[in-house]
């Protein structure tokens, strides 16, 4: 049994859109594969996600295209990990939004509790979710870093989408 409503033949974008987007639990998947999280364990880790969980959202990813999997050697063993596509990168500028938004309306519970978003061409912070407030040019997964206190003293620079398995 579905948990929701299947929304992706509905004639509204932004229903549609939804229908990928719309969970939380989509959302933060895909912040720890723009931060280069993208292994399973450490996903698990970081999010506080049951197996069952992180694996019907990774699933639900790979099967819209946002993400796809690629090998990797763990001591003798070849492992899964994920990866942005093309698609899934696109989603950034999304992603942007509500950490700019939550920033801007939402009180932090903690002074570390910050996440901001810095366009690395010119180091500025921007409040827009696809165009540096400060220089103009449009954000893309190459010339964005994510400030998260929590995770690091300076900011950390983004994944980009893979081709044919090796970094674009």
């Amino acid at each position: 049994m579905p948990l929701r409503s299947d929304w992706s033949q509905r004639n509204c974008s932004m229903a549609r859109g939804l229908d990928i987007l719309g969970d939380p639990w989509t959302i933060l998947v895909l912040r720890e594969v723009f931060f280069g999280n993208g292994r399973f364990d450490a996903m698990k880790a970081r999010l506080e996600a049951a197996d069952s969980v992180l694996t019907k959202r990774l699933s639900g990813l790979v099967e819209a295209g946002l993400l796809a999997k690629q090998a990797y050697d763990d001591g003798g063993r070849t492992r899964q990990e994920y990866v942005l596509t093309a698609k899934g990168e696109d989603a950034l500028p999304v992603l942007n939004a509500v950490t700019i938004w939550a920033e801007k309306h939402l009180p932090a519970p903690s002074e570390k509790a910050h996440m901001f978003v810095i366009h690395s061409g010119c180091g500025q912070r921007t409040t827009s979710a696809d165009t540096c407030t400060s220089c103009g040019q449009q954000l893309t997964a190459a010339n964005t870093s994510w400030h998260s206190q929590t995770r690091s003293e300076t900011p950390v620079a983004l994944a980009t989408a893979t081709h044919n398995g090796t970094a674009a």
